[in-house]
């Protein structure tokens, strides 16, 4: 069985980041009734294209890939809450995580929160917060299953579906 290895990411990632985001993006929004052309438009990636080159470039946040077989199979994206009412001395937030569709099941994923959460513990917070949509399913039974739940907190999503955000409390 292949092995998966973290490493931070770097500019050269950039394309294969985005590559795994939109093939991503696309996948889960389309299962939840969203068919919008412009989930795999060459402006709507180059728009996903420069925020990666945005993050890649910015010392506020933490990207590590997920490599197998010598190939980016996914990205995990964290830094400091983005809510207002969370507090960045207790909570960082999982901004993105993204496995690339037929690599689904393999363990990636779960890799890539294992270091999201490791980077929670080396900082010292307690808290993990994340926004998934609600009509991402996959995502919703994968945060479950590491212990997530939703805190009560929601934003409007597309298709009258909301972004629901999960807090993942970390024990001593």
């Amino acid at each position: 069985m292949p092995t998966t290895t973290l490493r931070a990411a770097t500019p050269a990632d950039l394309d294969a980041i985005t590559d795994i985001h939109t093939l991503a993006r696309t996948a889960y929004y389309q299962a939840g009734g969203l068919l919008d052309p412009d989930l795999t438009s060459a402006g709507s990636r180059a728009r996903r294209r420069e925020a990666w080159a945005r993050v890649l470039g910015s010392a506020d946040g933490t990207v590590l890939c997920a490599v197998r077989e010598g190939e980016v199979a996914g990205v995990v994206s964290m830094g400091p809450p983005a809510d207002p009412d969370l507090d960045p001395t207790t909570a960082g937030q999982l901004y993105q995580i993204h496995v690339r569709p037929g690599s689904w099941g393999a363990g990636i994923g779960s890799r890539l929160h294992e270091g999201f959460v490791r980077l929670l513990r080396e900082r010292s917070l307690s808290t993990g917060v994340l926004e998934a949509w609600e009509r991402n399913t996959r995502a919703r039974t994968f945060y479950a299953r590491h212990g997530w739940r939703p805190d009560g907190h929601s934003r409007p999503g597309p298709c009258d579906a909301e972004y629901l955000r999960l807090r993942l409390e970390l024990g001593a």
